[in-house]
């Protein structure tokens, strides 16, 4: 009898220990598996059963959680100050099609789900306690970010603005147009389901964000980076001396000359040739340099690198892969298949304004709590030196230049050192499209030992007649107004 019950004892310790393990395995490795089942909705309850944690700009909230008790059995929704403005930011919280940008990015913090926000990190992930939401503080600065959508809206096109502090990487401005309302997408109704299917059925596609994830053909703007290359390289020893430069240019192994749209650009000077924009100097110098000393250049500017976040993920700007020696000479001129989005263009004219050293560039400050306390500070980190100080310093005087004397002359900002190159990429069936219009630029103020902004700006096709699409006509003057913004914010 003793005997039988200490096996019966053993056995059922057995489907003890049998159902604690299965418990504990569901528990720990098959939660999020079950979590993501089709139909099932307790996550989404769950997670719409407290107020959301903010996203802020300069320490106020551009969200917020409205109750919606009575309406739906998810007892919060999600609404936005200024939800065009800040769309490219924030993303949107949607109770029937998920999260993105920031929203997604930092959602675990904003849903209190985040284990980082408990007294107790490790248990908080063990139990899966929630925690009362946290906040996402941005850099954005709004007077910059409020310049550059009305620059945009102004011109009744396409396109995108991303400025940067150079010194430090952090994100003072992001925007995209045409932009959308975030909030029309949070809720769980009919009216949500009919927003999402007119934004997404849109051809100009409100819900892209351009200055993160299109990229385009960056044009004479990326003439920067090939001037950088020269230089750099020896291959231009003094941008004062005279190159050897035919105008027009025959590119190597075909019949095609190219030409440029001014004067004076035969055997012009590397200074002259960027303030003026001649397009036969950089194709032949990208051509001399050859395609591997272009494609280092442009790396270590930021290209051919999928892995950027800021923490929101970046499209990768690319320099082509093994360009022949045609093909090499239009993509140091930023055509052929060179693309690149408004960040990376903003994060070269950086580069050269912060004395040759790339900043990574951040679009959150910190991560806090509910009471405030941090959970999370972004440390500034430099992504790589684009060139060396001395070299940088001759780019910085040649981008000078290009607002002084030559096409940039629309950047120029009264008490403030602006260089700038302006940029109209060709795209297009035989490149016969309205082209892009580009400006990247930097400002310091007259009396500032530090460059205060960066800016890259890109202005989409529209209806105005070609030759009134330029660089210098169209997205100079919203660089201008974002860079006057952050100078009198400083």
């Amino acid at each position: 009898m003793i005997v039988t019950a200490r096996r019966a004892a053993g056995f059922c310790l057995l489907l003890l220990l049998a159902l604690l393990g299965n418990a504990t395995w569901l528990m720990a490795h098959e939660a999020d598996a079950y979590d993501h089942m089709a139909g099932n909705r307790r996550p989404q309850i769950v997670r719409y059963q407290q107020e959301r944690g903010d996203i802020l700009v300069a320490g106020r909230p551009i969200t917020g959680s409205p109750h919606t008790a009575g309406t739906s059995d998810l007892a919060y929704g999600r609404n936005y100050t200024d939800g065009p403005l800040y769309a490219p930011v924030t993303g949107y919280a949607s109770q029937l099609y998920g999260a993105t940008l920031l929203e997604g990015v930092e959602d675990d913090l904003l849903a209190g789900t985040d284990p980082r926000l408990g007294a107790w990190p490790v248990i908080t992930a063990i139990t899966r306690r929630r925690s009362p939401a946290g906040n996402v503080a941005t850099t954005i600065l709004p007077a910059a970010q409020q310049a550059a959508f009305a620059g945009l809206a102004s011109t009744g096109n396409k396109g995108a603005v991303a400025a940067l502090d150079p010194t430090t990487g952090a994100i003072l401005a992001l925007v995209s147009t045409p932009s959308y309302d975030p909030g029309r997408l949070a809720g769980a109704n009919k009216a949500t389901r009919t927003a999402w299917t007119a934004l997404d059925t849109d051809p100009d596609r409100p819900m892209l964000n351009r200055a993160l994830r299109e990229t385009y053909p960056p044009g004479s703007t990326f003439k920067v980076v090939t001037a950088a290359a020269a230089l750099a390289s020896g291959t231009v020893a003094d941008p004062d001396e005279p190159t050897t430069s035919p105008d027009p240019y025959p590119l190597p192994e075909s019949r095609t000359r190219l030409g440029n749209e001014v004067s004076g650009c035969r055997d012009a000077s590397l200074r002259y040739a960027l303030a003026m924009s001649c397009n036969t100097v950089f194709a032949k110098l990208g051509v001399d340099m050859g395609a591997e000393v272009m494609r280092r250049q442009a790396r270590a500017f930021g290209f051919d690198d999928p892995k950027l976040r800021i923490p929101v993920a970046v499209t990768e700007s690319v320099f082509p892969r093994n360009p022949d020696r045609p093909q090499t000479a239009l993509s140091s001129i930023g055509q052929f298949d060179t693309r690149a989005t408004p960040l990376q263009m903003a994060m070269v004219a950086a580069g050269v304004a912060n004395d040759g050293e790339v900043m990574r560039p951040y679009l959150v400050e910190r991560l806090t709590r509910g009471n405030g306390s941090i959970v999370h500070t972004t440390d500034r980190e430099a992504l790589a030196r684009a060139v060396a100080p001395p070299v940088a310093r001759r780019l910085q005087k040649m981008m000078e230049d290009v607002v002084t004397t030559g096409t940039g002359g629309n950047g120029r900002i009264d008490g403030a050192v602006v260089g700038g190159k302006t940029g109209t990429a060709q795209h297009g069936e035989n490149n016969r499209a309205v082209p892009y219009a580009w400006f990247i630029a930097y400002a310091k103020a007259d009396a500032a030992a530090k460059p205060a902004v960066a800016v890259a700006v890109v202005v989409e096709d529209g209806s105005a007649d070609r030759a009134d699409i330029t660089g210098g006509g169209l997205a100079a003057p919203i660089a201008k107004a974002v860079m006057s913004a952050v100078l009198a914010a400083r």
